[in-house]
């Protein structure tokens, strides 16, 4: 067999295909190596972008919230007010030992006991028990702000003792004063030394009152 040779034009037409050929190779394997990234390396950027990013936290410790969490929980006598209605404050008098009484807070109720809670972070002040008003917990808030429980059937802390808002601190329970109202919570809400409706106060800001 003869060895032929090819012409130059052929020989250089095949330089350029293989050429174009090698190019078109590195070019695929650069590609697929940027793909990798985006689901490899590139995500951490992505990520970052998700998880990192630094949203403002909303505190609610500065909230007023109620002493009970049960949703089940009603008014069971309401704080009496003075300018309110007639018929609402003759349904918020308490009628003890032959004298009638302005209800100076508001009863909680339902027929089982209901946990109790902190309205605010603050400090215990006053732990007792009174023969008329039952077990009663006093708690000091930021503010000038006093919140009172009474009638508790338990109290689960002690006078001096920290607590955080929602912190459970005893039980409802019965107090002879409202014996009629059977298991309930009385709570009073003392505001820069007045003692005001605490319904008119729930979700409202400390720092705003």
């Amino acid at each position: 067999m003869k060895n032929r040779k090819l012409k130059k034009p052929v020989l250089y037409g095949l330089y350029a295909v293989g050429f174009v050929a090698l190019f078109g190779v590195l070019y695929l394997v650069d590609n697929l190596g940027s793909t990798d990234n985006l689901s490899g390396q590139d995500n951490g950027y992505v990520d970052k972008a998700i998880f990192d990013f630094d949203a403002p936290v909303v505190s609610t410790s500065d909230t007023i919230v109620k002493p009970y969490v049960d949703e089940s929980v009603v008014i069971v006598k309401n704080y009496y007010d003075y300018q309110g209605d007639a018929e609402i404050q003759e349904k918020s008098l308490i009628y003890y030992e032959n004298t009638y009484l302005q209800n100076s807070g508001v009863s909680y109720g339902k027929d089982d006991s209901f946990d109790v809670v902190a309205v605010l972070d603050g400090t215990v002040t006053s732990v007792k028990e009174d023969q008329s008003l039952g077990k009663i917990i006093e708690i000091t808030h930021s503010n000038d702000i006093i919140s009172i429980y009474q009638s508790l059937g338990s109290t689960n802390v002690t006078e001096g003792a920290e607590v955080k808002q929602g912190d459970i601190i005893g039980t409802s329970g019965t107090c002879n004063i409202e014996s009629g109202l059977n298991n309930h919570l009385h709570f009073e809400l003392i505001v820069k030394g007045l003692i005001v409706n605490p319904e008119n106060y729930y979700d409202k800001k400390v720092s705003e009152l």
